[in-house]
């Protein structure tokens, strides 16, 4: 018996239905210092796409290709990352090779280890990279003992993970602490028992129409001090690289730059992506550097002191602690330093990391919510797409002692007007309707890049052409930036306040340039600049 290409792809269905039963379990194992709280769900997320995959032909070496191509787009946080990973180099052990016996498994895990390690900067022993090392070791030293029985020797693979699995609190002191195994090597002993069911005949189907059970202890963060989080942003993004560093380690600077700016840092730079994960302070400055190689394609940034501090407050049942100790609280949805800064000063209480193309969950809202520990509590998701999600948050903490009144801005501009004619001496019905009445008031300009070439209205938009957006929908294209801003700001003759925030890809003298523009094509209205700091928008711009 050998394993071939379509029993391979069999297995990693197995092992992604596998993860997806259990990811509950797995994200109740997430310990500080890096309090991600979704380990389950993105290794779930990541090796998705293995159950879409039709196989083109019977090759081991091009379903294995296949597998490790879309588990590297879809990885998603520190775990699915190196998951990812894993399979890239499995896939390139197989390379050329239509089947595989034992000693080829053993390459396949011996390479993929190496190519997880090479992507950390700094490899913390008792975490899923020990558990791949250990298991790829023992297969090493005891492939001869199996040729022709991979199924047999697979079977005490999964063993050997299981054994240092049981060892990894021993090594990670936070581990022993909280009282749980490492949650990443968890999630890959999971994911190899659905890869050994298919080998017997017994693939793993996925139970997802139900919530799985929560039977696994789960990680204790009441004694934990999240002050003691060195690194409050949880970033990562894949960039399509620019056709001058196109080809697989073409962007080893960038990795050089960024290490020193923070920690937990996993790299891979492949033939046509970039994908990094890092925890920083100033998640701007890494993904503006990020840009300097190709287009930003996917974006996601977590305020891991929030996380830590969500999973912290809650009572021995596990349910959130509802404080209410003041009358007024704000929530709102953004992305920037600066642009969370302005906000913080117009007295929100809560920034929930988000936007477009980076949605926060339900769950996010909820955990911000509480921590505002006031009666009422405005929510501004500032994006369209968040509304909805906000508005489900409210429905689930009717009765709570909380009552959430949710306005539908769909901009960062609306929530800062409507927070801006908010009374605190008023009553929350007549702050609901003044607040509404100002986002009606508010016009939005934002300039981004387009991400892929569409025919829209009959007019082809280019990748990485400039889109200027008026109310969130596309108005200008093309490749003169300034051009299409000031055209569509020109509409605007009778503006009397207008605020421009630049992104963090925008430099300050680029930006004061273009807004002395704007200063002069508008002389009569009061203008500021300020840095917003804000991915993927080089410049969101309110006028009233």
């Amino acid at each position: 018996m050998v394993i071939n290409g379509e029993k391979f792809l069999k297995m990693c269905s197995s092992a992604a239905n596998a993860l997806e039963n259990n990811q509950e379990d797995i994200n109740n194992l997430n310990v500080f210092p890096v309090p991600d709280g979704d380990t389950g769900i993105n290794m779930s997320l990541t090796m998705k796409p293995a159950r879409e995959i039709s196989p083109k032909s019977d090759s081991l070496a091009e379903c294995a290709s296949a597998v490790a191509s879309g588990v590297l787009r879809a990885a998603r946080g520190n775990s699915g990352a190196i998951l990812s990973l894993f399979f890239r180099g499995m896939s390139k052990a197989f390379a050329g090779h239509d089947t595989a016996d034992a000693q080829e498994i053993a390459e396949g895990f011996k390479s993929g280890t190496a190519e997880a390690y090479r992507a950390v900067s700094k490899p913390t022993e008792g975490t899923i990279l020990t558990v791949m090392r250990e298991t790829a070791e023992y297969a090493e030293a005891e492939w001869k003992n199996y040729v022709g029985k991979p199924a047999e020797f697979f079977e005490v693979l999964v063993s050997s993970a299981k054994v240092t699995l049981t060892k990894t609190p021993d090594m990670l002191p936070l581990l022993k602490e909280a009282g749980v195994v490492d949650a990443g090597g968890q999630g890959f002993v999971t994911m190899l028992e659905g890869m050994l069911a298919s080998l017997n005949g017994q693939d793993v189907q996925s139970t997802s129409a139900g919530a799985p059970a929560k039977t696994k202890a789960a990680a204790d963060f009441s004694e934990f001090d999240g002050e003691s989080i060195n690194f409050a942003y949880c970033t990562e993004c894949i960039v399509g690289k620019s056709d001058k560093f196109r080809g697989e380690g073409k962007a080893d600077k960038l990795r050089t730059t960024i290490a020193p700016w923070g920690d937990s840092m996993v790299f891979i730079d492949d033939e046509e992506i970039i994908k990094l994960h890092i925890h920083t302070n100033d998640p701007g400055k890494v993904l503006s550097t990020a840009l300097k190689y190709g287009a930003l394609e996917t974006v996601k940034v977590e305020n891991m002191k929030i996380q830590h501090s969500n999973l912290a407050d809650t009572s021995d049942e596990g349910e959130p602690r509802v404080r209410v100790n003041k009358k007024y609280g704000f929530v709102a949805v953004c992305l920037g330093e600066g642009i969370t800064d302005t906000f913080r000063e117009l007295g929100v209480n809560e920034i929930v990391s988000g936007g477009q193309t980076m949605n926060p969950s339900t769950e996010d809202i909820l955990n911000a919510v509480r921590k505002t520990e006031a009666e009422y509590v405005f929510v501004l998701p500032n994006n369209k797409n968040i509304i909805m999600v906000a508005s489900q948050a409210a429905e689930m903490l009717e009765g709570s002692g909380q009552s959430v009144i949710v306005l539908p801005t769909k901009s960062v501009p609306q929530g800062m007007s409507a927070m801006l004619n908010f009374d605190p001496d008023a009553t929350p019905e007549y702050n609901e309707k003044i607040m509404k009445s100002a986002i009606s008031k508010v016009h939005t300009i934002s300039m981004t890049r387009a991400v892929r070439e569409v025919k829209l209205g009959g007019h082809l938009i280019r990748k990485d052409e400039f889109l200027g957006l008026l109310e969130g929908k596309i108005e200008k294209s093309g490749k003169r930036r300034d051009d299409i801003l000031l055209s569509i700001l020109g509409k605007f003759n009778d503006a009397e306040f207008v605020t421009v925030f630049y992104g963090a890809a925008v430099s300050d003298a680029d930006a004061e340039a273009v807004f002395a523009k704007m200063q002069a094509l508008l002389p009569a209205a009061e203008m500021n600049l300020i840095p917003g700091g804000q991915p993927l928008y080089d410049f969101v711009i309110s006028v009233e």
